[in-house]
């Protein structure tokens, strides 16, 4: 028999999906992006889930596929990602895919402003939203190729060495290609940003050999080994033309941001218990912690995360069970993310689920967050004594005109007005009278964009003794 119990917020059955979900409720960490955790007793333990629900992210908002440290190698806390973005946007996120744990590069495709990072070997599910900010659940498949003078051969992109004899290294890979022996380098400069489904023409300026070849920022570096660098030899040379193809399938044209992951877990409404993808039964059917992308049938995005690996706390879920919680709370389409210890959902560089591992927050290779460039204020103590200084704050990340008010009983005092750079902007203000306050900041940015937050607290009588 299921008991359900509230902590501070609304908690449901897991595996009682309701059709037409209502709203997610709990806190507001920034205008209309509401978190909530929440706690069910099952006869496998304790499940704790963390449910972030976005607006659409059109206008103000937006959804981004980031990579960490800024390359496809490697590994980064998903707070230390949010941080570097604090300047630009006030942003909550979710880890992206499962990695490579020697190089900590993605394991499938990875999209950003419509330019590919990374290709997939296929058998897996992928996440991408469109110009419009729709969801696409789809299990691609990568078909690369590039030309000199003879026909079109196989490649990789920014793969980790070994996984292709030729492999094309833009930018996006890092500052150069992998230290290798027995290569030979085209060096490509310029080329064109790599998006998918279109021929890619470009100046090959140098051939050179031994790994370690620096990439030009605007360019790429198509490595050869094994086989086919006698290939290479023979029908590249500097001063001809090189000619690349990177063919999605299906062709997610549209698509702007995308990571991979997997497996699909609802589609048009119904949860899918067997996706029929390249994962194992442990990998489907263990409990433990995960995280999934979804959207509603409005538009909003739910980011999930399940909490594990802490005995007595939360046994997190099984692949189909995170499904079910998917369409209970009101998903669409939803698909799965990494899972286990680098599964993490976190706001403004804070964590907001429970690292599993006892070591923390452990690094992931990719992330996807919604970013908000309205303004922002972080929210005050719920209580203050009559008395007491109570720091309040607000940010903005492009140059607009505010106005920062505040609304207490003896009515309202502006705090704060006029044009204001990017930057956060703070107020030591002493409670002076026991009610409901409200701290108000409305913007408008210098692409005429107007925003505005409203954060509520109380002044309680003060605790001194006479």
């Amino acid at each position: 028999m299921r008991r359900a119990v509230t902590l501070t917020v609304v908690i449901g059955a897991l595996t009682a999906p309701t059709a037409g979900a209502a709203p997610i409720r709990g806190q507001t960490l920034m205008p209309g992006v509401v978190y909530s955790k929440q706690v069910e007793f099952t006869p496998h333990g304790a499940v704790v889930l963390n449910v972030v629900s976005t607006p659409r992210p059109t206008g103000l908002y937006s959804i981004k596929a980031l990579l960490s440290n800024g390359a496809v190698p490697g590994r980064e806390r998903l707070t230390d990602m949010e941080s570097g973005l604090s300047a630009a946007a006030t942003v909550v996120g979710v880890n992206g895919d499962f990695f490579d744990t020697r190089w900590g590069t993605p394991s499938s495709v990875l999209v950003r402003g419509g330019v590919l990072g990374t290709g997939t070997k296929g058998g897996r599910s992928a996440i991408g939203f469109d110009d419009g900010a729709g969801i696409h659940v789809d299990r691609l498949s990568f078909d690369g190729s590039w030309k000199g003078t003879g026909q079109f051969r196989p490649l990789g992109l920014n793969d980790p060495p070994g996984r292709s004899n030729v492999t094309l290294y833009t930018s996006a890979w890092g500052a150069a290609t992998p230290a290798e022996n027995g290569t030979v380098e085209a060096i490509i400069n310029p080329f064109p940003a790599a998006r998918p489904n279109v021929t890619l023409t470009a100046p090959v300026t140098q051939i050179v050999q031994g790994g370690n070849q620096p990439i030009p920022p605007n360019g790429a570096v198509l490595v050869a080994r094994a086989g086919q660098v006698d290939i290479l030899n023979s029908e590249v040379h500097a001063g001809s033309q090189v000619a690349i193809r990177l063919i999605l399938t299906p062709r997610w044209n549209d698509v702007r941001e995308a990571v991979g992951g997997g497996p699909v877990l609802v589609r048009n409404g119904r949860p899918i218990f067997r996706a029929n993808e390249s994962f194992t039964t442990s990998q489907l059917f263990a409990r433990t912690a995960r995280s999934a992308v979804g959207q509603t049938s409005d538009g909003r995005v739910l980011f999930v995360t399940a909490d594990s690996g802490r005995p007595g706390y939360s046994s997190g879920l099984t692949s189909f069970e995170l499904a079910l919680a998917m369409m209970r709370f009101g998903a669409v389409n939803a698909c799965g993310l990494g899972t286990g210890a680098s599964a993490s959902l976190a706001f403004d560089g804070k964590l907001l689920s429970r690292p599993s591992s006892r070591a923390g927050e452990a690094g992931v290779a990719d992330a996807l967050m919604v970013a908000y460039e309205g303004v922002y204020a972080p929210a005050p103590a719920p209580t203050v004594a009559v008395g007491k200084t109570e720091p309040l704050a607000y940010k903005v990340v492009r140059r607009s005109s505010v106005t920062a008010t505040l609304t207490g009983p003896a009515g309202t005092t502006t705090l704060d007005a006029g044009i204001k750079q990017p930057g956060t902007y703070s107020f030591d203000w002493t409670a002076t009278a026991a009610g409901k306050w409200t701290f108000s900041v409305d913007a408008v940015d210098d692409l005429g964009r107007s925003s505005s937050t409203d954060r509520t607290f109380t002044v309680g009588a003060s605790s001194r003794r006479g």
